[in-house]
């Protein structure tokens, strides 16, 4: 019995489409009857239908014997990312949340000019989930009926609803219930979107994917009538899917209501396209992760195949049009590669290969077909690999010595850009699809096999065809008093009847995938669990697959597309020019911080952070917050304080887990201060310090002072970050109020002083265990210091280090010069570049509450030096020696391992040492270490008041955290230069 399925793929430049009949899949070209591929039209419905017609007229195929149709298009991001006012339209967004996120609204790090065209309206109700579950409040019937009262006011018809922990919800109890009580409200006609159903963990960036889902529901809804009027055309009966960004189906129904879904279904589709062709699935890979080249006219997109048959994911956030998002989507590395590649020979005699290109002009512009450009083509033709256009074009043109010089370049920049993509040391298979892979040499240093499938040109489409459908499940189980194996297999079962509900066959549906990933800074082994099962979809009822009602627009209305507009911004985007920008310090000597400064400062202090401290981009947002409603930040310098000027400290203490999703209330450090300075009866506060410069908690103090009217110390109590409270410089010297008393509040009012302890090290278990019965996210305020104590027992001018790293970083950006990145920051501190390298293996542990491991690092090769070398000295290392980092949450020491068995320490802790990602420069959080990452390894010196004291060492250096070696250094430290001074007036 024959199984007809049709896949068709939208790109940006070509509409490509196939004919399949599964049940011949055993056959040498993979059951294929017929395949398209043509220019994609204005009119995306009129390519689909031209595909469609051709396909069947080519294979003589009756439409009423097609079983599916797939579709995999690029019209909805493109819808986005093109900022296009006619299909975009305004979006209310109302959070779940009780007290919290409030100092984070919705919409705050959206690109202005997608800001005025999104934003519509912003409300807050009770509601939202703590980490293990519970709620932090009921929601609440007649507050969500007042806000659509709002709602229907502003005559706003797309909703989202945003809850804390609303993934956690598998009970539907807040969002899902709210959206019962809204719709009911509304009526007919109206949008609600449940982030719960768009993103994973992270509130900002699921809630910033559901905003862009909503927005672009009533175009997504449109484009599927167009789809199923050209289906009813082309006499087609079969149920219509389309592909999602993770390589799964889903009907035409659900791609109407989440859209977002398959904005990078391109890319995926081209992966498991070439893997079917492949055969693959044949050829009893299991275990092997496959990479897939996919070389069109002007780029070649590298991903990685997975042994569960699906790419690997990119990392938890992608900015989709300048918005940070939460969703699934391949993780892709592309670089100028493509057949319509420029050729060129520079004067010294250097051929390059890119990264411009003639695109989709290659029949018009490549010299085998009469063009006036020297391109990747005409080099595969001259070397006999390729039969396109006219080689006699060519001929006496392309010298034997240009056309291998040039292929040497193609074939080193996809040895480079495959070996980034590694996800182990072996040389693994390459699967080589798309158009412009006729370029592409047939071997490849460190590649084991170069399979070239049939019918390459159109895998897009086949991937499209060949679609399977999936569940997931993606929580948090809290595992204390649990049995793991117990809490798996009921979250296994659950991800296969998700499975099978989204139209996979029952017979043919298993997980594929479990991820078991504990929490940081949590007591109670709440653990990350995310199970996956996949299958092919069911023939059997296939109808009732597809037998949803699609929520459509009025037919009358269906084809009219509104004149296109263009909205005037009276906020348009303004690029920042670092090189001549300068700080504002006015008369009185106060640094006042603009958004410029904020984000410099934020890029500094991840780097201080030395690998922990947590992510400094909730609380940047949270300052740029308070600018924008008036407020002032400013920062000061200690010398132009009173000595008995008292210092309030500030800062967070909890799970990374929890800070990106119940973000805070703005109120948690207020309430902890307040309830401290009353009871040690202090009233009058000067100014605001952090504990610690390094992450997240270098810029809270920012934010409390901008909320009290007062400034900043530009300084800080540590110079970097630390996992605990005592491991601050007062703490270390047991100074009176170095760590205790101590407050500790969380969002919804409960707060407790802490007046006593046996110790500093207590203090920190004690408010730990307590900040887990919190939600694991907390406010802390410790007992204010004078000037002179925060001077004598601190760090000063770390803000101003901070600006400066963040300057150095973006700078080398701007420029586009990141091996200049090194050699600038080591302009502003002492220090030394370790090691510049790649990351091969990275192993993790949790105990009690911290994450411990160690991340090893390769050289780079010797051709592979170019892109990132630095222009300063690097200490000597063999091309078989490796660089071993152990980390408890920071880096603690380096360790240069030689083939012999011995090694050097190169660097410990008290000194700095921070990782960078050597492709941009952004400093690396010790949660962020994966194979194949390139990596720039830099030492730092630490303060004297660590490194040259007995009780720094106690408290900061190697022993305290268990490891058996001596202190070493990376240099003298070098006071940090004052941004006031520099730029303040004379």
């Amino acid at each position: 019995m024959s199984l007809l399925r049709i896949g068709v793929d939208v790109g940006g430049t070509n509409t490509d489409g196939v004919l399949i009949d599964v049940s011949r899949s055993n056959e040498p070209n993979r059951g294929i009857l017929a395949h398209f591929k043509a220019p994609t039209t204005p009119n995306v419905s009129e390519g689909i239908e031209t595909a469609v017609r051709t396909v069947l007229d080519e294979a003589k195929c009756d439409p009423k014997s097609i079983t599916s149709l797939t579709i995999g298009t690029t019209h909805f991001i493109n819808a986005v990312l093109e900022q296009d006012v006619r299909r975009l339209q305004k979006v209310a967004v109302v959070r779940l949340c009780g007290p919290y996120t409030r100092s984070v609204p919705p919409f705050i790090d959206f690109p202005p000019h997608l800001r005025d065209i999104m934003l519509g309206y912003i409300g807050y109700v009770d509601g939202g989930l703590q980490i293990d579950g519970s709620e932090i409040l009921p929601i609440s019937a007649s507050q969500l009926l007042e806000q659509c009262k709002h709602i229907k006011a502003l005559g706003l018809k797309n909703i989202v609803l945003v809850g804390v922990f609303s993934t956690l919800d598998t009970e539907g109890s807040q969002e899902l219930k709210a959206r019962e009580i809204v719709q009911s409200e509304m009526g007919e006609g109206v949008n609600v979107v449940c982030s719960c159903e768009v993103g994973q963990i992270g509130l900002l960036e699921r809630e910033n994917a559901s905003i862009l889902n909503a927005s672009i529901l009533t175009f997504a809804q449109r484009t599927m009538r167009g789809f199923k009027r050209a289906m009813h055309r082309l006499g087609l009966t079969c149920p219509l899917f389309l592909t999602q960004n993770d390589g799964t189906l889903t009907t035409a129904a659900k791609a109407a209501a989440l859209p977002i879904r398959t904005f990078a279904s391109g890319q995926t589709n081209s992966m498991r396209g070439a893997s079917y062709l492949a055969g693959l699935d044949l050829r009893k890979q299991a275990g092997k992760s496959v990479i897939v080249c996919d070389v069109g006219g002007t780029t070649c997109d590298v991903g990685v195949l997975l042994p569960s048959g699906f790419p690997r994911q990119a990392a938890a956030y992608i900015e989709v049009g300048g918005v940070r998002t939460s969703f699934a989507m391949p993780d892709l590395l592309s670089i100028g590669l493509g057949g319509g590649s420029r050729v060129r020979v520079d004067e010294h005699g250097k051929t390059t290969v890119g990264p411009d290109s003639v695109g989709h002009w290659i029949t018009r512009d490549a010299k085998v077909f009469g063009g006036d450009v020297l391109t990747a083509t005409d080099i595969a033709v001259a070397l006999g690999r390729a039969e396109v256009g006219d080689a006699s074009k060519i001929s006496g043109i392309v010298s034997p010595e240009l056309a291998h010089a040039a292929q040497a370049t193609v074939k080193k920049l996809l040895e480079n850009v495959i070996d980034r993509m590694k996800t182990t040391p072996e040389d693994p298979t390459v699967l080589m699809v798309g158009g412009g892979s006729i370029i592409v040499p047939d071997q490849l240093e460190g590649v084991g096999q170069i399979l070239r499938p049939p019918f390459f040109g159109v895998a897009n489409a086949v991937g499209a065809a060949m679609a399977k459908v999936a569940g997931e499940v993606d929580t948090i189980e809290i595992l204390q008093g649990k049995n793991l194996a117990d809490v798996l297999e009921r979250i296994k079962k659950e991800a296969v009847a998700r499975a099978i509900e989204a139209g996979g066959d029952p017979t043919k549906v298993s997980v594929v995938d479990v991820q078991n990933l504990p929490v940081q800074y949590v007591t109670n082994q709440a653990t990350r669990i995310i199970v996956k099962a996949a299958g092919e979809l069911s023939m059997s009822d296939s109808g009732a697959v597809d037998g949803e009602d699609i929520k459509m627009i009025p037919e009358e209305d269906e084809e009219i597309e509104p004149p296109k507009t263009v909205l005037s911004s009276a906020r348009e985007d303004v690029s920042f020019d670092v090189a001549s920008y300068r700080p504002y310090i006015n008369e009185k000597k106060e640094w006042i911080l603009s958004e410029q400064d904020l984000e410099l400062i934020a890029l500094g202090t991840f780097v201080l952070g030395t690998g922990g401290g947590g992510t400094p981009y909730p609380p940047m947002l949270i300052c740029k917050e308070l600018l924008r409603e008036g407020r002032v930040i400013k920062v000061v310098d200690a010398e132009d304080v009173p000595e008995d000027a008292l210092f309030a400290r500030a800062c967070f203490m909890g799970s990374p887990s929890v800070s990106c999703e119940r973000l805070p209330a703005g109120t948690e450090i207020t309430t902890a201060m307040k309830a401290l300075t009353s009871h040690v009866g202090i009233s009058k506060i000067s100014g605001t310090i952090s504990d610690e410069i390094g992450g997240g908690n270098g810029i809270v103090p920012l934010i409390l002072a901008g909320e009290l009217g007062v400034p900043a110390m530009d300084g800080d109590l540590m110079g970097r970050a630390y996992p605990n409270m005592n491991q601050c410089l007062p703490g270390a010297f047991k100074i009176p109020g170095g760590v205790f008393p101590a407050a500790l509040a969380d969002g919804v009012g409960n707060a407790l002083v802490m007046h006593a302890a046996q110790s500093g090290r207590r203090v920190e278990i004690i408010f730990r265990n307590i900040c887990t019965t919190m939600g694991s996210r907390a406010g802390v305020s410790v007992v204010p210091l004078t000037r002179k104590q925060c001077q004598d027992y601190g760090v000063v001018r770390t803000v101003s280090q901070a600006w400066r790293i963040g300057r150095a970083i973006t700078l080398s950006r701007q420029q586009n010069d990141f091996k200049s990145i090194p050699r600038r920051i080591l302009e502003l501190q002492n220090g030394k570049c370790l090691f510049i390298g790649k990351i091969v293996d990275v192993q993790r542990e949790v105990r009690a509450g911290f994450t411990w491991g160690q991340v090893t690092i390769a050289p780079l090769q010797d051709d592979e030096q170019d892109e990132t070398s630095t222009g300063i000295d690097l200490p000597e290392y063999g091309p078989d020696d490796k660089l071993t980092i152990p980390f408890q949450n920071e880096n603690l020491a380096a360790f240069l391992n030689h083939p012999d068995g011995t090694r050097d320490i190169l660097i410990t802790v008290p000194d700095l040492l921070s990782v960078l990602d050597s492709q941009s420069g952004a400093n690396l959080g010790t949660q962020e270490y994966r194979y194949g990452l390139r990596v720039t390894v830099m030492g730092l010196a630490g303060d004297p008041k660590w490194t040259q004291t007995k009780e720094g060492m106690e408290t900061g250096g190697p022993g305290y955290f268990g490891l058996d070696i001596p202190f070493v250094s990376v240099g003298t430290y070098r006071e940090p230069k004052s941004v006031i001074r520099e730029y303040g007036p004379a």
